[in-house]
């Protein structure tokens, strides 16, 4: 089975006020998401479950900008093991903000425990 990819509408918005600052986005995540659909859960030093329940894992994972020369952005994303697919739910630049947004990831969890 083919992983599938899906994006909240917060994450959309983000990632394209982002790509316009850093050229090389596009093809970053691109490169993300064929690890991912690999390794869903990452390996262990880029990657860490921030939160998880029977359905779902909520992964927070460093994603490697060419443009930005080793900082790097930080990509929430969902990952439902039984459908195979993930669902990105923020993405930020690690110097513009400490950690994600816990508020959108506990709606998020409490709208997907039904």
């Amino acid at each position: 089975m083919k992983m599938t990819f899906d994006e909240l509408p917060e994450f959309e918005k983000e990632r394209k006020r982002l790509a316009r600052k850093y050229r090389s986005l596009s093809q970053d995540l691109e490169e993300f998401r064929n690890i991912v659909s690999v390794v869903p859960l990452g390996n262990q030093k880029h990657f860490a479950v921030i939160a998880q329940d029977e359905k779902l894992h909520i992964v927070k994972a460093r994603l490697f900008c060419r443009y930005l020369k080793g900082s790097s952005l930080r990509v929430i994303y969902s990952y439902f093991e039984q459908e195979q697919r993930i669902e990105f739910i923020e993405i930020y630049f690690k110097g513009d903000k400490e950690n994600e947004d816990r508020h959108r990831v506990r709606e998020y969890l409490t709208k997907h425990q039904n």
